[in-house]
């Protein structure tokens, strides 16, 4: 009886028209970003949970983990990683028609996320996470926010559009309550998994982060994780260490990130299940927590540190060995996070790294260390996720300080650059995958006739006799043959229908020669430089599969025909790939 009243509503609902319209949309935003920062503070207290039943205590993850005996760190990982695969292995023994990762919902799939499945992998996080996971933990929050407007999406029977704008709508709220950064949060969501910034999707996307952000200021979870007052400004040629940064960081960035690969491949090749890898994962952790528990975590408090206080290059150097590693052999054994804070944790260090070389090569540059970690931050930050513009306003959101704009925008862009010229990697697959369609569709678009062109098999010329020609008409199931002089200059067609009928009024036609039907204008030719566009009006006002194909030269020579289904078909890739684009999933008129 129930289920029966919660469908009858559902359908109700779904009768509805207007609220699935833009305005209407606004406010499933905005409760999508509600429940997003609900579904961030649930995981904070989760990991509360998980950590004071296992350690009785909770906090920080380097806190209660340098607090922990050494067997502890060494267990504590171990374990962690073992319920991770465990509850991993059984998110994917669950039948589901549903996506189980929210970008893919949103890039390609159609909105629909597994709830079941979504939860599993989130729980999954979480005790990777509190048990000290090299990993950042808004991997899940994100996920479990998409996951609630999903849910919404699904109850009200949306449309697949407007679904997939709010699981969005979602993920914006889940980043923007994670980092206390709503205009990054939306912007994130617009510049990496939509690829569009158009008013009709990026409006609600800033609707939802704005309410996430005002929800976890109302609830008490809201801090600028980076907080900085009295930022100083940067101004003349003290711009061009930052110049140098970037270019630098744009080489570092994809070689983590293929590194992080190669973790992945090492633990693929143990051939273990996902328990006993995440397992294995968690144990290698564990050694590494036992010589340096100061990698435990997403990094947060290790980079204030950087921040506030005077690191020795060495020990910059070495915890920043010690991070990646960590950060490998936790990616790498396959649990579910983020890597976003730890592209974060090495931006930082790297920074600061080359900060103080910097200022160690030129004692009488007038600026501060912190400078080059905060842009160091931003700049890899911008280079692994190929999202430059929303690198900008995260370290903006986090630091509270605008004058550190100014050599972000230099350092983030020239990072971009240089990261996209030297390898094809980036910190999502989506970023990927939307990079070949937009290579693919510009191709398309200025691919000419000339890579279609096939050669002419019903070619006859002004003198051959009209029985040839009518043989080759049985011998090929086509309506005209195309008529050369001697010199192969095309001269026109002569059409089936025309030919019987001479040969049904004459019985002597079969001696005649083809010049004498031959017609002139009656098929429009084609040339090899030619786009498709052209070549698609001369197709729509001819009947016929094919159009023949004169030199481009000017002298009238047929060197071939092009056929209307291999112009259709390079039309049907140029759809399937623009179909993938966030631009027409969320066009506000579907």
């Amino acid at each position: 009886m129930i289920a029966h009243s919660v469908l009858s509503m559902r359908k109700r609902l779904q009768g509805f028209k207007w609220l699935s319209d833009m305005p209407a949309m606004l406010a499933w935003a905005v409760l999508a970003g509600i429940l997003g920062a609900l579904a961030t503070l649930a995981f904070h207290q989760g990991m509360r949970f998980v950590q004071q039943v296992v350690t009785g205590q909770h906090g920080g993850i380097v806190a209660v983990t340098e607090s922990l005996s050494w067997y502890m760190r060494l267990l504590f990982p171990t374990l962690g990683g073992l319920c991770a695969g465990v509850l991993l292995w059984l998110a994917g023994r669950l039948p589901s028609g549903s996506n189980s990762d929210y970008m893919e919902a949103v890039a390609i799939g159609d909105g629909r996320l597994s709830i079941r499945q979504g939860l599993l992998r989130s729980l999954s996080s979480l005790m990777t996470v509190a048990s000290g996971g090299s990993i950042g933990r808004e991997g899940a929050m994100v996920h479990l926010a998409s996951l609630s407007a999903s849910a919404i999406g699904r109850f009200t029977l949306f449309g697949e559009a407007r679904l997939r704008l709010l699981v969005a709508c979602g993920a914006a709220a889940g980043v923007a309550a994670a980092y206390g950064a709503p205009i990054a949060g939306a912007v994130f969501v617009a510049e990496i998994v939509l690829g569009t910034m158009t008013m009709s999707s990026f409006g609600p996307l800033l609707m939802a982060a704005v309410s996430a952000h005002l929800t976890m200021r109302m609830l008490g979870g809201y801090h600028a994780p980076y907080e900085m007052t009295n930022v100083q400004a940067v101004a003349g040629w003290d711009i061009l260490p930052f110049l140098v940064l970037g270019v630098l960081i744009g080489l570092a960035a994809p070689a983590f990130l293929k590194l992080l690969n190669v973790f992945r491949t090492l633990f693929k090749r143990t051939g273990l299940g996902l328990p006993l890898r995440l397992a294995l994962g968690g144990l290698l952790l564990g050694l590494l927590l036992i010589a340096m528990p100061r990698v435990a975590g997403n990094g947060f408090s290790v980079v204030s540190s950087m921040l506030h206080s005077d690191w020795a290059w060495y020990s910059v150097l070495i915890i920043l060995a010690f991070k990646v590693l960590a950060t490998g052999l936790t990616v790498g054994s396959g649990a579910v996070g983020g890597v976003f804070t730890p592209a974060i944790f090495v931006g930082a260090a790297f920074g600061t790294l080359f900060g103080q070389l910097t200022l160690l090569i030129l004692p009488g540059l007038d600026l501060p260390l912190y400078l080059f970690t905060l842009v160091g931050m931003g700049a890899f930050l911008g280079a692994a996720t190929s999202a430059p513009f929303m690198a900008i306003l995260m370290l903006f959101e986090m630091t509270l300080s605008y004058q550190l704009v100014l050599p972000l925008i230099v350092a983030c862009v020239m990072a971009y650059f240089v990261s996209r010229g030297v390898a094809e990697v980036a910190m999502y697959e989506v970023t990927l995958v939307r990079e070949r369609d937009a290579l693919l569709r510009h191709k398309l678009r200025h691919t000419t006739l000339a890579e279609l062109v096939r050669p002419a098999d019903t070619v006859v010329s002004t003198h051959t006799q009209m029985r040839e020609a009518l043989q080759m008409f049985l011998d090929y199931p086509v309506r005209y043959l195309y008529v050369v002089n001697e010199e192969q200059i095309y001269q026109g067609v002569i059409a089936q229908p025309d030919l019987t009928r001479m040969l049904l009024d004459d019985n002597a036609a079969q001696e005649r020669v083809v010049g004498d039907i031959l017609r002139m204008d009656f098929v429009k030719t084609l040339y090899p430089n030619m786009s498709l566009d052209e070549a698609q009006e001369h197709f729509v006002s001819f009947a016929g599969e094919r159009l023949p194909v004169l030199n481009g030269d000017g002298s009238g020579r047929l060197i071939g025909v092009v056929y209307k289904s291999a112009v259709l078909e390079k039309y049907s890739a140029i759809k399937r790939s623009l179909d993938a684009s966030g631009e027409v999933m969320l066009d506000a008129r579907r």
